[in-house]
């Protein structure tokens, strides 16, 4: 025991209590009983140490494995061949350890003429892969005819965004040698100060190969270490993730409470049509899907984006567009339009057709925008990343 002015008198069998408790307890208790409350009292005190010191442990687990990963560099995939660039849009293709390959994407906004000035820079977005392959077989989707190869580690998502954050910084470097030697000394250990600005990644979207939702964890992982001060420290507002609707990880999402953005590959009005062009809708039809969106909405009081790939008699009739708008008319439902690029399935939806089925959305109130196409002349737009090496491994 202790005395009343804290230091210690005695220390005898199962007690480090105050005098006041231990006379207390002997005062109003059985001897037995004395000695199974004390018993029971030491033991909660020392769990408590043990739970706080293993969530101390976790914490710094994390941070120390972010900064190492970092710090590490792209050490898990690696480049393989050639960049392949046009003047807005860089694709990368990677290999991964065990010999798998996968391609990623570097969008440049390119500013206007009228904003060339030294310090006016666009904003850069990182389309990113979380699978090898991607086992959702849509068929207007280069990548959805290669089947799923494997997930990707959280590793192997972040090195992604690695590449070309190094690669920006050395773009950097020449255009603004001075600047970026006074920058040097506030760098990161991975040579990615500044990935949040114009200078480096501004946003990234999980919209590259693969389904994110089925490769869960680590995709959040990855967000987790992308999002991390002591790691890329990229805002998670700057992130989107992209699903065909696999509806239990959404509402698992949803529960994250988390802020990166949500967005559905939707490319149909109706069940009869996405059936044809999307087989998860077999699994997760669009009242499934509307609704754990809806449910996503309440919990986050977030926008979502629906994307929507315009084919040539597919789903890009006036029928198809009214038919969408009666579905899409909500306060935080936002529609993409999309070109679609050639992937050997389809036709691409006239430039007039398009414009009139965007009309008809906005005239009946729906939030409405046309996505702005990167990448095309390499295969690098929505829907073409299916790599070449592993069509001649399927051969």
């Amino acid at each position: 025991t202790y005395s009343r002015n804290g230091t210690m008198k005695y220390l005898y069998d199962f007690t480090y209590l105050t005098d006041e408790i231990h006379n207390w307890l002997y005062a109003h208790c059985s001897p037995l009983m004395t000695m199974l409350l004390e018993f029971m009292i030491v033991g909660v005190c020392v769990l408590s140490v043990c739970v706080l010191l293993a969530i101390i442990f976790v914490y710094m687990e994390r941070k120390v494995a972010a900064f190492m990963q970092l710090r590490r560099g792209p050490n898990r995939v690696g480049p393989k061949g050639t960049l392949q660039i046009i003047a807005d849009t860089v694709k990368l293709l990677l290999k991964t350890g065990d010999g798998n390959f996968i391609e990623t994407v570097l969008m440049k906004h390119i500013p206007s003429v009228k904003s060339q000035r030294e310090d006016a820079t666009g904003r850069n977005t990182v389309c990113i892969s979380s699978q090898a392959g991607c086992p959702m077989a849509c068929s207007f989707c280069a990548t959805g005819k290669m089947g799923l190869k494997r997930n990707l580690t959280s590793e192997e998502i972040v090195d992604q965004v690695l590449h070309f954050a190094r690669l920006l910084k050395k773009e950097n470097e020449k255009v603004h040698p001075v600047r970026s030697r006074a920058h040097a000394s506030g760098a990161s250990p991975s040579g990615t100060a500044g990935a949040a600005t114009s200078n480096g990644v501004n946003n990234i979207v999980f919209m590259g190969m693969g389904e994110p939702f089925h490769n869960y964890d680590n995709v959040m992982e990855a967000v987790r270490t992308l999002n991390d001060k002591d790691g890329f420290n990229l805002g998670v507002r700057h992130i989107s993730i992209s699903t065909c609707g696999v509806v239990p990880a959404i509402k698992r999402f949803a529960d994250e409470k988390t802020q990166v953005n949500l967005a559905i590959s939707l490319h149909a009005p109706n069940d009869e049509v996405r059936n044809k062009i999307m087989p998860v809708n077999r699994a997760y039809n669009m009242k499934k899907l509307l609704e754990a969106v809806d449910y996503y909405i309440k919990k986050t009081n977030r926008k979502v984006m629906f994307e929507y790939i315009l084919i040539d008699g597919i789903n890009d009739s006036k029928e198809n567009a009214e038919e969408l708008a009666k579905i899409m008319k909500k306060k935080l439902y936002h529609v993409n339009l999309i070109k679609y690029h050639d992937t050997g399935v389809y036709k691409t939806s006239p430039k007039e057709k398009r414009h009139d089925f965007f009309d008809i959305l906005k005239k009946a109130g729906v939030s409405a925008t046309f996505r702005i196409s990167f990448g095309e002349d390499i295969d690098a737009a929505c829907g073409q990343l299916s790599t070449k090496e592993n069509e001649k491994e399927k051969q």
